[in-house]
């Protein structure tokens, strides 16, 4: 059984990186994990963020429909290496502990949001780069089958880019359904989703499809630069309070 304090644990985190998830694209990991982690495996928690970003992401890949049958080729170039890394992020997420995962992102999360943070405005990287874009994806994919955080390094990379938000999203939302959606197949394959996970899962679901609707929402009322903003403090925040959480 789930007691009452893990149940609101759980309610909080799927809650927080639904809504995330449908203000930016991405996001689920990275603000779920931080409260999936103190009362489950690493194993069980990305197995938990990995159906949530699938199921979250289903409805942000609608959103931006459009932009994404402007620019296929775009997406290709994350995707394909990509899924050649979820293999490997698999294999390393059977050696990582839980407290060196949640350090890993807590430090990633404050370097992030507080390097852009300082700057007045965000660099814009024009010119194709797409050898970079293919080692990104291999990067995210990665990271995606380690610990669901498979938007983390392109939603930095895409950043750079300067693409409105519409574009941004066309490339994360998409690449992180297919990326965590094999995550998900591999670690049904691994055996980790059990009795115990499933029941875990019936309480985040509902929890983060609710709040990605709100974020959706936020998502269309927010400029361009409103948008990258948002998205570099809630980077910092989220960071800064998994790493007190880690380090007490």
């Amino acid at each position: 059984m789930i007691s009452p304090q893990e149940g609101a644990v759980i309610l909080a985190g799927a809650a927080a990186g639904g809504f995330v998830n449908g203000l930016a694209g991405f996001g689920v990991a990275l603000f779920a994990l931080g409260f999936l982690l103190t009362i489950m495996t690493p194993i069980e928690a990305v197995a938990i963020t990995a159906i949530l970003s699938v199921t979250n992401g289903l409805q942000g890949v609608w959103v931006v429909r459009q932009a994404l049958r402007d620019n296929p080729a775009r997406l290709a170039r994350f995707l394909i290496p990509g899924l050649v890394g979820v293999p490997l992020g698999i294999t390393l997420l059977k050696i990582v502990q839980a407290d060196t995962l949640k350090l890993v992102i807590a430090l990633f999360l404050m370097a992030y949001g507080g390097y852009f943070s300082f700057l007045k405005k965000l660099p814009s990287i024009a010119k194709r780069r797409p050898l970079t874009d293919c080692a990104v994806g291999f990067s995210g994919g990665v990271m995606g089958g380690a610990a669901s955080l498979s938007g983390a390094f392109p939603t930095m990379w895409c950043a750079l880019r300067g693409w409105p938000k519409a574009e941004t999203r066309a490339v994360l939302q998409p690449f992180n359904v297919t990326i965590l959606g094999v995550t998900t197949t591999l670690l049904i394959w691994e055996g980790a989703y059990h009795r115990e996970t499933l029941l875990r899962l019936a309480i985040a679901v509902p929890a983060a499809l609710l709040a990605a609707q709100i974020g959706i929402s936020v998502f269309h009322r927010l400029s361009d630069r409103m948008f990258s903003r948002l998205l570099v403090a809630l980077c910092f925040a989220s960071g800064a309070l998994l790493l007190v959480r880690t380090l007490t």
